[in-house]
């Protein structure tokens, strides 16, 4: 009997842009988002950059892509690319 252990991943998926793709096994992501100002009403545009570990440097700029939330890799690494 073969036992399939199958690891489950609760973490945030985020969709966005491949901003720069220079570092070894690393990419940066730009996350766009729309927010309500609390008093105002008016949408407020906010962009974020987050780095991501990418195995391979399979990614290149300009591609839209989605990364999981994971344990942490690195100092600034928290993110892991989904495999396309």
């Amino acid at each position: 009997m073969e036992k399939k252990i199958i690891k489950k991943n609760n973490g945030k998926i985020l969709k966005g842009v491949v901003v720069s793709a220079k570092m070894k096994d690393t990419v940066v992501i730009s996350i766009d988002s729309f927010k309500k100002h609390p008093k105002y009403g008016k949408y407020i545009k906010k962009q974020n950059k987050i780095m991501a570990h990418d195995e391979g440097n399979k990614c290149k700029e300009g591609e839209i892509i989605e990364i999981i939330e994971t344990r942490p890799i690195s100092k600034h690494k928290r993110f892991k690319v989904l495999a396309k």
